[in-house]
Parts: C-alpha cells; structure tokens; sequence
C-alpha cells in the first residue's frame, strides 16, 4: 500500500488495540468536545486496520455520543459510524442495528443542517447496504416515510445518498407497495438513473419487481424507466445487464410499450446480449425479443440482426438466434417478413453445421416454417429435403423429431410429396405424421369453439405477451 493510508497499516502491526480503546474510551469520558472530535475522527481513519473486536467496542460509545447536543460531535459520531459499518463484512452493521443505531439516526435526520445531514445519511446507507436485516429495521421505524419525505424536498447535495438508500430497500415488497400507494413511483426510477452501478442495478431489479404488476407499467414508462434501464444494459457489467435486460422486458410486456421501448434503441443491445457469453442473457433477450416483434416495424429490425449473428462465427448465439427464429415462425404476423429476410437460405445451410445445438434449432425453426406453402417452396429450392431425410438416421431423437415434423409438412404439399416418397414407409415418419394429424384436428377443434364466443369478449391480455 501506498501513502499515508499504507503508513497507517503498516504502523498499526505493533499497536496495542486494547490499550488505543481504554485510551478513546477514556478520552470519551473527558466531556472535551473539541478532544472527543479529534479523537473520534482518527478512529474513524484507523478503522480499516483495527480488529473487528475493538471496533465493536466503540459503537457503544459513538451511539451515545449521537445524544450530544454539539453538531459537531454529532457529525464526527455518524462519520465514524459509517466507517466502521463498511468493516466486518456486514457484522459490525449489524452490531450497529441490534445496538439501536437506527432510529438514532432517523430522529435526528429531519431537522439536521446540511453537512450533519449528509453524514447521518452516509452513516444510514452503509448501515443497511452492508447489512440487510437493517433494512426491515429502518422501514418499521418510519425510515421510509423520511426518506421520501426528504426526497420532496431536500438539496442536489443529499438526494443522490437518499436515492441509494432508496434502491437498498426497494428489494423489500412492502417498500415497493409504499412506493406504488404514495405514487413515489419516480423517485425509484430516478434511483436506476443516478448513483453507483451497484446502486442503480437494485433499484432496475426492484422495476422489474414492480413491473409485475400490470397497472405499474405504465408508470414506470412514464417516469422515464425505459431509459433509465436501456442506460443500465448499455454501460453495466455484465451481471447489471441481465438484471436492467430482464427489467426493461418486463416493463415492456404491454402492447402500448412495445413500439416506444423499441424506439429508443434496445433492440441492438439485446442482440448483444443475445451474443453474449451467458445463458441466462440469451434466454432474456428471447424472451424480449418475441415481445417486440409483435410490432412489424420491431420484426423487421430484430430479424436482421438475427440474420446477422446467423452468418456470424459464434456457434452459441447462432443456436440462440435459430431459437427465436423458430419462436417467430409460429406468429403468422412475421411470416412474410421472415421470407422477405433471406433468413431460410442461411438456415438450409446450417442444418450442415457441426454443433448439435444450432442443428437442433435449426431443424425446428425449419420444421415450424415448413407449416407454410411458400416457405416450403423456398426450402425445398435450397436443398433441405435431402437433409432432412439424413437426419431420420440421427443420433439425437430431438433433431430426429425436428425432421420428421418438417417433412410431414412436405408430404401434405401435392407439389412436393414425391420428393420424399422415399421415407414414406419410415416408421419414424409414419408416428410423426399420426401425431402431426392428431395435434392438427385437436385445433380445429378448439378453433372452432372460440369462434362460437363474441370477438367482443375477447381482449388480449399485454401480460401474457
């Protein structure tokens, strides 16, 4: 270590702790402010090198002093307390909980000055960052009602310290339901737009909480949420990118978002995270991809850069990008736009691609194409029917499946049954076509129920999206 900060460490090896503590602790006692500020202060400044158990002693003794009548006391009390509640690993946060630390603080909060109110809420913010029963303790004691309080109405100097307390307890239900009741609702997405990274990632993980709940998403939208998370999945790390990913997605499941949330640009940002290393990031860019492509103008957009990855080197997000084309070719809105795409070529060539993954995916999104006249017509011209009847051999009972679907597809085509008059009498293929048979009257079936009920009893649900 370097500087005045590794002199310290350095000096405090030979330091008798028990015999510094009788010292501060007898200084205390002398009831000299001014001496009592010095010593408090330098305590604060060894904290990082004292022993865990000596810094324990000394809360005792700083709570106390947060009686005083002298700000200045005051204020060197809670900078110590801060200090000491980062050490420990959340131990000595707690200790300053359990020792009724909390409502201390939160008395003294509303009426302090400046520069005493920014310590106290320092003190408050590492006491419940670094330890989260804290943050219940705080909520039963009124600390919300404060801290929004103080949020209407306090200086730029103190609101970005209680926008970070903020974020710590809006991953408790019962502060998001205060949140959504007192229409406080802003306050949390200012918090995913200033702050630490940490700091801002909680509150986007608590609007994703939120956004459960149908009737607030529409007021996130409104207090600026989706800007505030597309921030957040752009500049975050990685874990902070799942977390705002996930969030904007949910937020998004509403047909009156789906345009707007795509206007301000996520839709390469979730491609990223589509071509990302991590699982969970391909399964929520998916997820969120399907959503938005529900708009046609979306649809156009994020299957070129579907189209893109597909062409690209990077085996798992070809697979995850095959995946969502599969999904896709299910909705009949983005059938056209996937023809008009170039997107079936690229997949007829891959179904020669070595990772059994992407052939895996490949042959399903192609097996869910084939349901349609033109597309079969497309694939047929690029030469998948001969593939698809090696695959009858394969090893994988998925791809084999996958194939046998698709060519079931194919045979149903007058134009196109003799192409595969020689799998007619596999067995593999004669099941396939049973259940293909089977699953199609069964929706006959159901279609012809729901067309007996009103169109006007029908209304999409935005949440199922």
């Amino acid at each position: 270590m370097e500087g005045s900060e590794g002199k310290q460490v350095e000096s405090s090896k030979g330091r008798n702790w028990d015999e510094a503590f009788n010292l501060y602790a007898n200084v205390i006692a002398n009831e000299n402010d001014s001496i009592r500020i010095q010593a408090t202060i330098k305590l604060a400044k060894m904290s990082r090198c004292a022993p865990e158990n000596v810094l324990a002693l000394t809360v005792p003794i700083l709570l106390e002093l947060l009686e005083s009548s002298n700000k200045s006391v005051l204020e060197a009390s809670a900078y110590c307390l801060k200090c000491i509640a980062s050490q420990g690993e959340g131990r000595l946060a707690n200790l300053i909980g359990q020792s009724g630390g909390i409502p201390i603080l939160l008395r003294l909060l509303p009426n302090s000055e400046e520069g005493l109110q920014r310590s106290l809420l320092k003190c408050v913010r590492n006491i419940i960052t670094f330890c989260v029963p804290n943050r219940m303790i705080l909520v039963n004691n009124g600390g919300m009602e404060i801290v929004i309080a103080m949020l209407n109405s306090c200086s730029d100097g103190s609101k970005l310290i209680l926008l970070e307390i903020l974020s710590a307890l809006s991953l408790i239900r019962e502060v998001r339901k205060f949140l959504w009741n007192s229409r406080s609702v802003h306050h949390l997405v200012e918090a995913a737009r200033y702050g630490s990274l940490i700091s801002r990632t909680r509150a986007a993980h608590a609007i994703g909480f939120l956004g459960s709940i149908k009737k607030a998403r529409r007021t996130l939208v409104d207090a600026g949420a989706v800007i505030a998370l597309m921030n957040l999945l752009k500049d975050g790390d990685s874990s902070m990118k799942l977390v705002a990913g996930n969030s904007l997605g949910v937020i998004s499941s509403h047909v009156d978002h789906i345009r707007p949330v795509a206007q301000v640009g996520v839709i390469p940002l979730y491609a990223e995270l589509l071509g990302g290393s991590d699982p969970i990031g391909k399964e929520i860019a998916e997820d969120v991809f399907c959503i938005l492509a529900v708009n046609e103008e979306n649809a156009v957009t994020i299957i070129e850069h579907l189209v893109r990855i597909l062409r690209g080197d990077n085996t798992e997000a070809k697979a995850a990008a095959a995946d969502v084309i599969w999904d896709l070719s299910s909705y009949n809105y983005s059938l056209p736009i996937l023809q008009n795409s170039g997107v079936i070529p690229i997949l007829v060539e891959l179904l020669k691609d070595e990772n059994m993954d992407v052939t895996e995916k490949v042959a399903g999104a192609i097996a869910q194409l084939s349901q349609n006249k033109a597309d079969r017509a497309v694939l047929a011209d690029c030469g998948a029917i001969p593939i698809l009847i090696d695959m009858l051999r394969d090893e994988s009972d998925e791809l084999r499946d996958n194939a046998a679907e698709a060519l079931v597809n194919f045979s149903m085509d007058p134009l196109l049954r003799d192409h595969i008059s020689c799998v007619l009498d596999n067995p593999l293929f004669q099941n396939m076509r049973d259940r293909v048979i089977q699953m199609r009257a069964s929706d006959e079936h159901m279609d012809a129920s729901l067309r007996q009920i009103s169109t006007e009893q029908l209304t999409w649900d935005p949440g199922l999206v």
